[in-house]
């Protein structure tokens, strides 16, 4: 997409508009197109060039999180408001006197999944594959964490198919000259006059070439100052950024080594210079980092990691060799797990399944990842049912550095000690684990809770068709041979940010608008400094940058 023409290298640039937007992603270019389509002059600006324009969603696997849609009642799921916000509720965990604009944020935003979310989106063209996943699926009980139901609706071309109508309008804006886009301008101070932000300034870097998500230069070519009636903040987080990360990490019990779900520039940088402007910077300790990493083989950023998306059937085992105790079963309860393998006092931990539970179950996340969805090609879709499809993850099966495969359990725990070079994995011990689970499943009922959820999982039509495997015995040849997957921490999101009000306004520390100031998505926590709470429910991340972006572009365009 071009960008102002009048862009360049200059000692010193000056960029006018009504809104000024900073940050291109999904959040950005929402609020953005809604500005403009109220009428105002909108300059969007971002550090990166403009290969990486959509920034994060574009490489997100497109999922939204939506209550009692169509896709779910033509599934038998019975889904309404009330349970969708108990369960957020739940899992959310509101526990701090600055959680109450979060709680507001969360309760606007269920009344939006229920009712207009869907149809605004359809009518911008977005559209959802028909079978409906179930994320986070919990096992606390009624009260406690998780999804009672399927909710999380795939995108019909993922990230990029949620990216497109919002991308289309600001395209439309720059060509009828109401939109301008500055990449490589990087923000790094908000401007105040007589108590108002009116602007920010910052540097402008050199040219660059680099792809979508490769790490570009920082040479400083020249300065910029932007002025407008309204400034809206759409940064987002700090998952790029494992030195931040690592500081605001609970107890500061961060593994020694993570991988990055987010390109290196997502670095959470500006946070501190809306702080300094006055905004209240809240939660920070709250994130939204995975335990089933990979390391993508045919990396695009530094320590570039692919989370798997687990259906329910793996044994999921720390770094010991001991098998998490229910209900963390792979799929059920990210956080919990999280905190359960770091006590262990190890960084990583491993699924150990077979050939046909990874094929049948293993989904990858990213838009790369899925061609098919992506791609909104119907031919290959049909092709993952087939076992000789080429996938993305047959290549992770033959060529990724964390799947290893064995006939028997006691050469598979020497791959894996191999793997990490420590004799954690006692070959016994994983034996013994094995054949005690397929003892289980030769009984035909069992005592096993893991083996109770897969069998329970089996009857939504979604998990019986594409996302759980019959029960069958780990160890039996017609299966084989055994996998297991090296799963490291992958940080992805940030949860907390600066404190919004339900028109976006950034507030300050005592709960007063910082005038002018307006932030959306991530660098919001997605809504009121931390809608989610403690815990995400999944397919809220790109639903949240839509609600408060939308939020910030209105108000915004209405106060200028």
């Amino acid at each position: 997409m071009p960008s102002n023409p009048r862009d360049g290298v200059h000692s010193k640039a000056i960029i006018e508009a009504d809104v000024v937007v900073i940050g291109a992603g999904l959040s950005g270019l929402v609020a953005a197109a809604q500005a403009y389509a109220l009428g105002k002059r909108v300059a969007v600006l971002d550090q990166e060039p403009a290969a990486s324009l959509g920034g994060q969603a574009h490489w997100s696997f497109g999922g939204l999180f939506l209550v009692n849609s169509p896709e779910q009642r033509r599934l038998g799921v019975r889904d309404s408001a009330e349970l969708a916000l108990g369960d957020w509720l739940a899992s959310a965990a509101f526990d701090r006197p600055e959680d109450s604009w979060a709680r507001l944020w969360a309760e606007a935003y269920v009344d939006f999944a229920s009712g207009e979310k869907r149809r605004w989106l359809r009518s911008l063209g977005v559209r959802f594959f028909p079978l409906v996943q179930w994320a986070e699926r919990g096992g606390y009980g009624p009260q406690g964490h998780g999804n009672t139901v399927p909710r999380f609706h795939v995108t019909w071309g993922t990230g990029p198919g949620v990216v497109q109508p919002f991308l289309e309008k600001v395209s439309d804006g720059v060509a009828r000259g109401r939109v301008s886009l500055h990449f490589r301008h990087r923000a790094t101070e908000l401007t105040t006059t007589a108590g108002r932000v009116t602007g920010v300034s910052g540097e402008i870097l050199e040219a660059s070439g680099a792809g979508r998500g490769e790490a570009s230069s920082r040479t400083v070519v020249g300065s910029f100052e932007a002025t407008a009636g309204a400034i809206i903040v759409t940064t987002g987080g700090i998952g790029g950024n494992h030195a931040l990360v690592r500081r605001q990490w609970p107890d500061s019990t961060a593994p020694e080594h993570m991988l990055r779900g987010v390109p290196a520039s997502v670095d959470g940088e500006f946070l501190t210079a809306a702080a300094a402007a006055g905004g209240g910077l809240i939660n920070g300790d709250r994130m939204w980092h995975y335990p089933e990493g990979i390391h993508n083989h045919s990396p695009v950023w530094p320590l570039h990691g692919i989370r798997i998306l687990p259906g329910p059937s793996s044994l999921w085992i720390d770094a010991t060799g001991r098998q998490l105790p229910a209900p963390l079963f792979p799929g059920f309860d990210s956080l919990g797990a999280l905190r359960h393998i770091l006590a262990s006092g190890h960084g990583h931990s491993w699924f150990v399944c077979n050939r046909t539970i990874a094929l049948k179950e293993f989904a990858l996340s990213g838009s790369e990842q899925n061609p098919d969805l992506t791609g909104k090609d119907i031919r290959l879709l049909a092709s993952r049912l087939s076992p000789a499809s080429d996938s993305p993850l047959r290549s992770f099966l033959d060529r990724g550095v964390d799947f290893l495969q064995a006939a028997t359990a006691a050469e598979l725990a020497g791959k894996m000690n191999l793997l990490t070079g420590s004799p954690l994995i006692d070959p016994g011990r994983l034996d013994n684990l094995i054949g005690d689970r397929d003892q289980q499943v030769a009984s035909g009922l069992g005592k096993d809770p893991q083996l109770a959820a897969v069998r329970a999982a089996r009857r939504f039509a979604t998990d019986k068709i594409m996302r759980v495997a019959p029960p069958h015995r780990l160890t039996d040849p017609k299966h084989g041979p055994l996998l297991a997957v090296r799963l490291s921490v992958l940080t992805r999101k940030s949860l907390g940010g600066l404190q919004t009000d339900l028109r976006s306004r950034v507030l300050d520390s005592s709960g007063a608008p910082v005038r002018g100031l307006y932030a959306a998505g991530e660098a919001a926590g997605f809504g009121g400094g931390g809608v989610h709470g403690y815990r995400a429910l999944e397919g809220t991340f790109l639903g949240g940058c839509l609600f408060s972006g939308r939020a910030a572009g209105r108000d915004a365009a209405t106060s200028v």
